[in-house]
C-alpha cells in the first residue's frame, strides 16, 4: 500500500511517499481502508520534532490522525463492526498514521459514520471535534445561557466549537481575522470579533468560559475577560494556575485521548442538523506537502481534508 511517511524529523521535504506492507491487526483491531484523512497541526508539529521527547516514535513514521473509510478486516475479538461498514476515527496518536491506503486501529476507537456526512466531512471531524467537545462540554461544563469566548473561530477547532457551544445553548463569542467575520456569523456565532481591529478588552463583555486555541499574547489577554468562577480551557499553552487564582478563575488544558463516545456525540449533533464541518482545502495524498504548508501558514478557514481513494 501507499504511506506519506518520515524517516527523519525536518521540514515538508521529510514526506515521502513509500510503498509498504499493508498493516497487520491485533484481535481488538478493525483495519480500515482509508478514504480521507485531514491535517492537524499536531501533524506537522510531529514531522519538525516538536513532540519527540514528549513521544518516542520509531521512525519511519506515517504521520495523520483522523480517518474516514471502509472495515476491511476486524480482529478476532471485535464484536461491534464488520467488514464493509463505514466508520471514522481518531486513533491512538502513538501508533502508524492515517496517511495511507490502510490503516489499523483500536475497534474501540471507531465510530460508525454519520449517514450525513462524507467520507472528506468524517474525516474533518474526530480530532478537532473531540478536542471543541472536551472544551466545551467535558472539561468547561458548559451551560444554556453562558458566555463563551472561541478563539480562532475560523479555525479547525474553533469553527466546530462555535457550533457545540451554540447547540448547548450558549452565547457565543468568537474572534476572527477581517476577511472571516462573516463565516463566524454563518456558523452561529451571536458576537463576531475582529482582533485585527480593536483589542480585546475593549470589544468583549466579561465571559463564563474561554476557548484558547491561540496561546501566547491572547491567552494573556484572555484573563481579564472572564467573569469571577469562569474558566480558560487552552490546546495548545497550559494555563497558568497562579494567573488564575489572582483572576478568581479556574484554567485547564487539553491534549485529547480518542473516545468513541464523543465521536458519538458530534454524530448526534451532526444528524440533529447542529454540526456541519466547513472544508477550505482538499489535496490528494501525492500532495501532502502542500498540505502541511497551508496549516502551517495558519490562515486555514475550517479543515483541510486529504482525499486517499
Amino acid at each position: 500500500m501507499r504511506a506519506v511517511r518520515i524517516h527523519q524529523y525536518g521540514g515538508t521535504e521529510t514526506l515521502q511517499l513509500d510503498q509498504i506492507v499493508t498493516p497487520e491487526i491485533n484481535a481488538d483491531d478493525v483495519l480500515i481502508a482509508v478514504k480521507a484523512s485531514s491535517i492537524n497541526p499536531v501533524d506537522w508539529k510531529i514531522r519538525q520534532g516538536y513532540l519527540k521527547d514528549f513521544i518516542p516514535y520509531e521512525l519511519p513514521l506515517t504521520l495523520g490522525w483522523d480517518v474516514a473509510g471502509v472495515v476491511t478486516a476486524v480482529g478476532t475479538e471485535v464484536t461491534d463492526f464488520k467488514v464493509g461498514d463505514e466508520v471514522f476515527s481518531r486513533p491512538d496518536i502513538t501508533r502508524s498514521g492515517t496517511f495511507a491506503d490502510y490503516v489499523a486501529v483500536k475497534a474501540d476507537e471507531v465510530a460508525f459514520k454519520s449517514s450525513k456526512l462524507d467520507f472528506a466531512q468524517a474525516a474533518a471531524l474526530p480530532l478537532a471535534g473531540i478536542t471543541a467537545w472536551e472544551c466545551l462540554v467535558d472539561v468547561g461544563n458548559v451551560q444554556a445561557g453562558q458566555r463563551v469566548l472561541i478563539h480562532a473561530g475560523a479555525g479547525g477547532v474553533g469553527h466546530l466549537a462555535i457550533q457545540i457551544a451554540k447547540a448547548k445553548g450558549a452565547i457565543v463569542i468568537a474572534t476572527a481575522s477581517t476577511k472571516n467575520q462573516t463565516l463566524l456569523v454563518e456558523l452561529g456565532a451571536d458576537q463576531a470579533v475582529d482582533y485585527s481591529q480593536a483589542a480585546l478588552l475593549e470589544q468583549i463583555a466579561p465571559v463564563d468560559l474561554v476557548v484558547d486555541t491561540m496561546g501566547g499574547e491572547v491567552q494573556a489577554q484572555s484573563w481579564a475577560l472572564l467573569k469571577k468562577g469562569g474558566m480558560l480551557v487552552s490546546v495548545v499553552d497550559q494555563p497558568n494556575e497562579e494567573t488564575a487564582k489572582a483572576h478568581d478563575a479556574k484554567c485547564a488544558f487539553v491534549f485529547i485521548q480518542p473516545s468513541r463516545r464523543i465521536l458519538n456525540e458530534l454524530n448526534t449533533l451532526v444528524d440533529n442538523g447542529q454540526l456541519t464541518p466547513f472544508i477550505e482545502n482538499r489535496f490528494p495524498l501525492e500532495q501532502l506537502a502542500d498540505a502541511h504548508l497551508q496549516s502551517q501558514s495558519g490562515r486555514t478557514r475550517g479543515k483541510i481534508v486529504i482525499e486517499v481513494s
